[in-house]
């Protein structure tokens, strides 16, 4: 999935910011889009809530709601916890370990440098956001795209995480070790998710 619609909105909406332009607006902004944005709205249901968890969280990776039914499939017969394993399986993807290298300044245009063919992993193109990497795993902005403006505007940045090692200098990053549910800046109550569809 690549969400093409109003970010600032969808942010609003589901209470995260999604991009740096939504987290400037809702400082000012907090509350849900639309004219009863200010007014008190009713209690969500039970399902109403682990919904809004789950959109959270699959509008923060980007990705489809069939893809992430399955990823849940997956983390569910993995051992330990399921929603941290969903977490996990999501922040190994190629498009998310760009972002937290400090590669790309969003989600969203993380996979499109990642379709656009302007990396490489271990050497080898990488065209595939949902490609799932392994710790170890090397990650960098193939030569010629290294004179872009959006990879230089990205070098003062580096790593926003502990699980990746960011050397901007030579565009790389490397993938160290397999995160905690701790360290992944993702705003979501994941066992809510796991609730919704375990219905």
């Amino acid at each position: 999935m690549n969400f093409n619609g109003a970010k600032v909105k969808k942010s609003r909406s589901l209470g995260v910011a999604l991009t740096p332009k939504a987290e400037r607006i809702m400082k000012k902004r907090p509350n849900p889009p639309g004219s009863t944005g200010n007014q008190r709205r009713r209690r969500k249901s039970e399902y109403g809530i682990q919904l809004l968890e789950k959109q959270r969280l699959r509008f923060q990776y980007n990705v489809g709601e069939t893809y992430l039914q399955r990823m849940f499939e997956k983390a569910n017969r993995m051992p330990g916890v399921t929603g941290e394993n969903l977490i996990g399986l999501l922040e190994s993807r190629l498009d998310s370990l760009v972002l937290r290298a400090g590669l790309a300044p969003t989600i969203y245009a993380a996979r499109q440098y990642v379709t656009h063919g302007h990396f490489t992993v271990n050497g080898q193109k990488a065209t595939i956001p949902s490609q799932r990497l392994k710790p170890g795993d090397v990650i960098a902005v193939k030569p010629r795209s290294q004179s872009m403006t959006i990879f230089n505007e990205m070098r003062g940045q580096g790593s926003s995480v502990p699980y990746v090692e960011s050397d901007l200098g030579s565009f790389t990053a490397r993938f160290v070790f397999a995160p905690v549910r701790t360290d992944v800046p993702v705003i979501c109550d994941e066992h809510l998710v796991v609730e919704y569809y375990s219905r």
